[in-house]
């Protein structure tokens, strides 16, 4: 093709006509450049095709081989969920979590599974006995931190709280769970149903709740300062002696609520339902409630000052509401560790 083909070529585009010997030397030399130039770049496509499907071999075949670690992984972390070792169960969550991390696709069974795991080993009311798990009628007082009682559980929920954050606003059943003295600062618990659950004495400070469902739930003394509880469903829930203090509550639903006690100074309560209610002694100065549906709600001896904002036409005076001065700017909360064991004082209208 290199030696004959050019000769050819130039014989055929002459078409007869006659050309000195070097002229006809250059154009064959010319068209034999041409085919050179033309052989190497077919061969050098044909090289980077083939390196590109040796590539694509290669790639599929390092998904597949992290598909099958993955998989293993991730079926000894849950074999490890069933020890009777606490170490074992804890290293087998934080397996999960470290799988969740790296592998998108696993994000949701993991969630899932953590979700599971408090539900099944810390039911409320608790099932077993022991210091682990204390009884339902006991003192607050007398009950240990989540950390502490159940180490593994707190590491679900903590995982839990971070992975939802990039998690899809898809419902999540966390309900009738032991989550007494829990640690849940910062985490993102939104769109999480919590109905039934116990979560009496939790830290729950700046935690996102938008949209949770805390219907019936068990919440006394429960830190909820500075969170968003916006669009939530605390319907019928036990709030006595809760600590809200600068908590949005924007469109929340409070219907049957006990509130009594609780602390909601400085909280945004715009459009809040706090229908039949029970607000009385709750502390309520500087509350903006605009908007709010107070209907039937008990306000014998809550405390509101000159910066409590009420709904267009509500007689805060004829509710039985306590007028006293301001507190003025909150300080800003600096939760410690030792808080989670705190002694809760005595509620009066226990």
């Amino acid at each position: 093709m290199v030696v004959v083909l050019p000769g050819l070529v130039v014989e055929r585009d002459l078409g007869g006509a006659r050309i000195s010997a070097a002229e006809r030397l250059g154009a064959v030399n010319n068209v034999r450049t041409t085919l050179v130039q033309a052989v190497g770049g077919a061969v050098v496509l044909f090289g980077a095709y083939a390196t590109w499907r040796q590539l694509r071999v290669n790639q599929e075949g390092l998904n597949t081989t992290r598909e099958g670690h993955l998989t293993d992984r991730f079926s000894r972390a849950v074999d490890q969920l069933g020890s009777e070792k606490t170490d074992v169960r804890i290293g087998g969550l934080y397996a999960l979590w470290r799988i969740a991390d790296h592998s998108a696709h696993d994000r949701e069974a993991v969630i899932s599974i953590k979700a599971a795991f408090l539900r099944t080993h810390l039911p409320w009311p608790p099932q077993g006995q022991g210091q682990d798990f204390p009884a339902a009628e006991a003192s607050i007082n007398s009950v240990p931190p989540l950390e502490t009682r159940a180490p593994d559980a707190q590491v679900a929920l903590t995982g839990l709280g971070v992975l939802c954050r990039e998690r899809r606003p898809d419902w999540l059943n966390v309900s009738y769970t032991d989550l007494r003295r829990a640690d849940c600062d910062g985490l993102w618990l939104h769109h999480i149903n919590f109905d039934g659950a116990c979560l009496e004495a939790a830290s729950i400070y700046q935690v996102n709740l938008t949209k949770a469902s805390l219907i019936a739930a068990n919440m006394r003394h429960v830190e909820l300062g500075t969170s968003i509880l916006h669009q939530s469903r605390c319907i019928e829930a036990d709030l006595r002696g809760a600590r809200m203090v600068r908590a949005d509550l924007r469109e929340a639903d409070f219907s049957g609520a006990d509130l009594r006690e609780a602390n909601l100074r400085k909280a945004r309560g715009h459009g809040t339902t706090f229908t039949g209610a029970d607000l009385r002694l709750a502390d309520l100065r500087g509350t903006d409630l605009t908007g709010a549906d107070l209907t039937r709600a008990k306000l014998e001896g809550a405390l509101a000052s000159d910066v409590t904002v009420w709904p267009a036409g509500f007689d805060a005076q004829a509710a039985g509401v306590v007028m006293v001065d301001d507190p003025g700017a909150e300080p800003s909360i600096l939760l410690q560790a030792a808080a989670l064991a705190r002694n809760v004082p005595p509620l009066q209208s226990a």
